[in-house]
C-alpha cells in the first residue's frame, strides 16, 4: 500500500501510452455512450462546450488546449457553475511519460483577509445568504492562470487560437437551456444583485426563460483581449481594476487589491495515488479533499459492497456509513497544507482505516466523531458550509494525454457580481466562518491571508497496474462531490454497470446526522431496507450531481455524462 501511495512516480516513469488505437470511424455519442476506443474524447456538461473542445482536438490540439476552449465556453453557457472569475483543479495524465500531475488553480484569500471576516460585531457568523453575495466572499481567481501554466507545459496550439468558438457564441448569442432557466427561476440571492439581474432580464423586466436568446458582448470583448494578451488580460490592466472595484463595493466589501491579483500563482503539485481494486486512483492533494475520497474507497474495500448491487439496501447502507466516517475525518483535518498540517499518510494508514471500518455496524447510530489518525494535530470541529455550484469535464487527445478538471465559481452565479461579462466567485465562503472553537482550537479551514479554502473538488485520474490510463471521473456538488463520485465509481467498477447507467443511479449523501438523496429514484425495497437499518432518507439540496466519467473497458472507451445536466460525450478517432 505505501509503495502505491508515495512512490507512484516510479510506477509512472515506467508507464506506457494510455490510449489504444482504433480503426473505428468518428462517433458522436448518443445518450448511451459505450464507444469503441478512440484517441480524442470530450465529456462536458453542455453540448456547446463539448463541441468547442472537440473542435480544438480535430485541429491537432492537445487535451490542455481543448480544456481551455471548454472552460471558455462553460463560462458563457453555464455561468451558474464555473467561469473565468473562478478557480479549478486539473489532474493531468501525460500519455508520453505516464505521470500524473496536478495543477492547483484554487482561489486565494487577499493579503489583508482576516480570520473573523465573516463574523459580525458580536463575533457570530453572519447569515450565509448575506455572505454569498458580499464583496469579501470573492477569492483571487485562479482558473485562468492555472490553465496558462498547464498550456505552457502541454499546449500544442497557440493560446490565441483557443477562444474563437466562445467569443463568437458570446457575440452572436446562444439559446438559454432548460437547466440554466431552472436556476434563473430559483430563489437565489445572487439573482437580486444588480449585475445578474441586468444580465438576465428580458425587455419586460422579468428574467429570461428557456429558449430565449442571450448575448454577452462584454464577455466576447474580454475573450478577445484574453486571447491576445494572455492571462494579464485578467490579472492586470482595466479588467483587474474593475474586479477590485466591484468586490470593494458593499455590502461587506473586500480588501482585495491589484497586488493580490498580480501576485496570484497556481501551483503544480504531485498527485496522491492509492490502489482500489485493480486500479491506481490519483487525486489532488489538499486543499482538495482527494485524500478523503481515497479514504472512502479504502473503507469500502473493507466491506462486501462489491459483492452486492444497486438494488441491495445493505450496499447503500455500507456506502452511507463509510461516507459518514470519511466526512467526519475530512471536516476535521483537511485544509490548505501550506497553513495547517494535514495528516495525509495517517488518514490512509492501514491500521487506522481498519479501526475506522470496524465502526460500521448493522444500523446507523449517532453521527461519528473524527478519529485520530497518526500524525494528526488537534483541530477544532469544522463549521464550514459549502454550497454547490461547480462543473467537471474530461478531455483526451490523440497523444494519449487526459485532463480531468473540476472548475467552479462556488455557489450559483458566484456572488452575482459581474466584471466584463463573467461572474465573480464567492469561494471564500468555503472557509470556516468560525476561526476557532470555544476552547481556542484553530479550525484547519480557518481564513488566513493568501490561504486557499478547502475544496471538495476531486478530479480523478485512474491508471492500471502497468501505469496505463484506465479512467477519469469527477463531479460538481459542493461537499456532496465525494459521495457522488464514490457512488458512481462503485457502480461502474464494483457492480459492473455501463458508465451511463452508473451515473444515473440515485444519489445518497450521508454526512453527520443528515441522510440526503434522490428519494423518488430509489426502489421501495431499498428505502425500506435503509429505514430498517436506521436511515431515513430525505430529499437533498443544492445543484445536484454533475458527474462525468470515462472508464477504459479493454479496448473500449465507456464514457458517461450526468443525466441531471445537459451533458455530452464525444468520441472520435484521432488523426
Amino acid at each position: 500500500m505505501t509503495f502505491f501511495r508515495f512512490a507512484f512516480s516510479l510506477l509512472s516513469a515506467l508507464a506506457l501510452g494510455a490510449c489504444t488505437t482504433s480503426s473505428t470511424p468518428p462517433i458522436s455519442a448518443a445518450p448511451s455512450t459505450t464507444q469503441a476506443a478512440a484517441k480524442n474524447f470530450v465529456v462536458a456538461s453542455n453540448p456547446l462546450a463539448a463541441e468547442a473542445g472537440m473542435k480544438i482536438l480535430r485541429e491537432g490540439g492537445s487535451a490542455v488546449d481543448a480544456a481551455i476552449a471548454v472552460q471558455a465556453m462553460l463560462s458563457l453557457v453555464e455561468p451558474q457553475s464555473s467561469g473565468m472569475g473562478g478557480g479549478a483543479f486539473m489532474t493531468y495524465f501525460d500519455g508520453g511519460t505516464g505521470k500524473v500531475i496536478v495543477y492547483d488553480g484554487r482561489e486565494t484569500a487577499p493579503a489583508h483577509a482576516e480570520p473573523g471576516m465573516f463574523l459580525d460585531a458580536d463575533d457570530k457568523p453572519i447569515p450565509f445568504r448575506e455572505a454569498l453575495v458580499s464583496g469579501r466572499a470573492t477569492g483571487v481567481p485562479g482558473a485562468v492562470r492555472m490553465l496558462a501554466m498547464a498550456h505552457a507545459d502541454h499546449g500544442l496550439r497557440p493560446w490565441s487560437s483557443l477562444f474563437g468558438d466562445a467569443e463568437r457564441t458570446a457575440r452572436n448569442g446562444f439559446t438559454i437551456t432548460p437547466r440554466l432557466a431552472r436556476f434563473l427561476g430559483g430563489n437565489f440571492p445572487q439573482l437580486q444583485v444588480a449585475d445578474a439581474r441586468a444580465y438576465f432580464s428580458a425587455p419586460d423586466g422579468s428574467l429570461k426563460k428557456a429558449g430565449d436568446h442571450l448575448v454577452n458582448t462584454a464577455y466576447a470583448d474580454f475573450l478577445k483581449r484574453l486571447s491576445e494578451q494572455g492571462p494579464s488580460a485578467l490579472y492586470a490592466g482595466e479588467t483587474a481594476k474593475r474586479i477590485v472595484a466591484r468586490v470593494a463595493a458593499g455590502p461587506l466589501g473586500s480588501s482585495m487589491t491589484l497586488a493580490d491579483l498580480s501576485a496570484y500563482a497556481p501551483i503544480k503539485r504531485e498527485a496522491i495515488c492509492n490502489p482500489y481494486r485493480v486500479y491506481i486512483v490519483c487525486v489532488p492533494p489538499p486543499p482538495s479533499s482527494g485524500v478523503a475520497f481515497l479514504q472512502l474507497l479504502e473503507l469500502l474495500e473493507r466491506t462486501d459492497v462489491d459483492e452486492r448491487g444497486p438494488n441491495d439496501p445493505q450496499a447503500w447502507f455500507l456506502f452511507a456509513e463509510a461516507s459518514r466516517l470519511m466526512y467526519a475525518d475530512r471536516d476535521r483535518y483537511v485544509g490548505d497544507s501550506a497553513f495547517t498540517s494535514v495528516p495525509i499518510a495517517g488518514l490512509l494508514d492501514d491500521e487506522y482505516i481498519d479501526s475506522r471500518a470496524k465502526l460500521i455496524g448493522t444500523t446507523a447510530g449517532p453521527p461519528p466523531s473524527a478519529g485520530v489518525p497518526p500524525g494528526a494535530q488537534v483541530a477544532a470541529v469544522d463549521s464550514t458550509q459549502e454550497p454547490s455550484g461547480t462543473s467537471h469535464f474530461i478531455v483526451g487527445d490523440a497523444q494519449g494525454n487526459v485532463v480531468s478538471m473540476t472548475t467552479t465559481v462556488e455557489s450559483i452565479f458566484g456572488t452575482g457580481r459581474m466584471v466584463d461579462g463573467f461572474f465573480l466567485n464567492n469561494q471564500l465562503t468555503d472557509f470556516a466562518f468560525m476561526p476557532q472553537d470555544a476552547e481556542g482550537r484553530r479550525a484547519a479551514n480557518a481564513v488566513a491571508p493568501g490561504k486557499r479554502p478547502r475544496s471538495s473538488m476531486t478530479p480523478v485520474i485512474m491508471v492500471d497496474r502497468e501505469g496505463r490510463f484506465a479512467g477519469a471521473i469527477g463531479s460538481a456538488g459542493g461537499n456532496a462531490i465525494l459521495a457522488y463520485v464514490g457512488k458512481s465509481l462503485v457502480a461502474a467498477v464494483d457492480w459492473g454497470l455501463p458508465m451511463q447507467n452508473a451515473l444515473a443511479l440515485p444519489n445518497l449523501v450521508a454526512r453527520g446526522s443528515a441522510f440526503q438523496g434522490e428519494v423518488s429514484k430509489f426502489p421501495a425495497e431499498v428505502l425500506a431496507g435503509l429505514s430498517a437499518r436506521g436511515i431515513e432518507l430525505r430529499p437533498g439540496q443544492g445543484e445536484d450531481s454533475g458527474v462525468h466519467a470515462v472508464l477504459m473497458r479493454g479496448d473500449r472507451v465507456d464514457g458517461g455524462y450526468d443525466p441531471r445536466r445537459e451533458g455530452r460525450v464525444l468520441v472520435e478517432a484521432g488523426r
